[in-house]
């Protein structure tokens, strides 16, 4: 076939393919109205279901809706700073042994910053309106017999309860019954002590309930202090109950002399420890105190209790008094019983702690 008649063929082909597009476009507006008359129709027809309903048109409307966009946040964006770090709190020592520079004691402005004299004059009723009455000593040897650890056995309390007075009774503050004993006490005519429990040297006796210990801040000491006085009424102060670790540490001894001289109470040094501070620091500041002098039974032998009374009895005639403590043990209360009658007849006269403490402090 030559170029002429392909061109005519191609030609003719062209003009056949426009002439079924023309005659297609009829047939697909008429689909085109079909689909948007039946659209108009159910929009029409759902239009009147939603009026017999009773629901608005524009409420379907806006329910259809998508929600607007939400606002964007703002945030604030600050520079990283790491964060401050505390000191790391040293650790306390430990409860048997004192620390190793032992703090400093704030001394309160009063009452320990008053002159010694003052403190005598204001504070000393305190203790005396407690003291028992005693016999005229009329120049003859004073001897002040305390019982120590009372409270814990019953039955021996009481048979010290029951000897002749006047004797001074100390009380241990974790004992039982303290308000009983105590007023039994009282009435029986014997003076009472607290006697606080303390920490020892050897760290494996136990010291009891609310010790005072080396290794204690001066609060809880001034606390536990403030826990033994509360347990019973009537005494003129306190001894120490075992303490040869505790008195020999000043801060601590200072701390329980600051609460005593502020109640005007006095002290009665056990001398548990011949390195104890306790009748140094109360001499320095001028309060009520006292030492002991003769312990009767370390050895519970009726034999030494004898030879540790007979002792007794020189010293105080030699210096016009001597304090002695023993312990409620059977053969202590037996000794005691015997020897009051006859200390008496050998011209001795039998008193109270407060009276010693009045003498030696030029009150009478």
């Amino acid at each position: 076939m030559g170029p002429m008649k392909r061109s005519v063929a191609k030609n003719s082909a062209v003009m056949a393919n426009m002439t079924r597009k023309r005659r297609a476009w009829p047939r697909r507006w008429a689909g085109i109205a079909v689909i948007f008359a039946a659209g108009i129709g159910l929009g029409t027809m759902f239009g009147g279901w939603l009026a017999g309903q009773g629901i608005p048109v524009t409420q379907v409307a806006l329910t259809l809706s998508p929600p607007p966009p939400a606002p964007l946040l703002k945030v604030r964006v600050r520079a990283f700073r790491p964060p401050t770090r505390e000191p790391p709190v040293a650790a306390a020592p430990p409860a048997s042994a004192p620390p190793a520079t032992a703090p400093p004691i704030q001394r309160p402005a009063s009452p320990l910053s008053r002159p010694a004299a003052t403190i005598m004059r204001s504070g000393r009723n305190a203790w005396l309106a407690n003291a028992v009455p005693s016999p005229a000593a009329a120049g003859r040897p004073m001897i002040a017999i305390v019982i120590d650890d009372l409270g814990i056995d019953q039955t021996r309390s009481r048979r010290a309860i029951a000897l002749p007075a006047p004797l001074t009774l100390a009380l241990i503050p974790y004992g039982y019954n303290l308000k009983l004993l105590s007023k039994a006490g009282r009435k029986a005519g014997h003076e009472l002590l607290v006697h606080v429990n303390m920490e020892p040297t050897d760290r494996d006796i136990d010291a009891g309930p609310h010790a005072l210990l080396t290794g204690l801040k001066m609060d809880e000491i001034r606390t536990r202090l403030a826990w033994a006085l509360s347990r019973f009424e009537g005494y003129i102060g306190i001894s120490n109950h075992m303490g040869s670790r505790f008195t020999e540490w000043p801060d601590g001894v200072e701390a329980v002399l600051q609460e005593l001289r502020g109640r005007g109470l006095l002290f009665l040094d056990s001398v548990t420890s011949q390195k104890s501070v306790g009748a140094a620091l109360a001499q320095a500041h001028g309060m009520a105190y006292a030492s002991r002098d003769i312990f009767l039974d370390n050895d519970r032998t009726a034999s030494r209790i004898t030879l540790r009374l007979a002792e007794t009895e020189r010293l105080a005639k030699r210096r016009g008094y001597a304090i002695a403590i023993g312990h409620p043990h059977d053969v202590t209360l037996q000794a005691l019983k015997s020897w009051i009658p006859a200390v008496k007849k050998r011209g001795f006269v039998l008193v109270p702690l407060s009276a010693i403490v009045r003498r030696r402090m030029g009150e009478g």
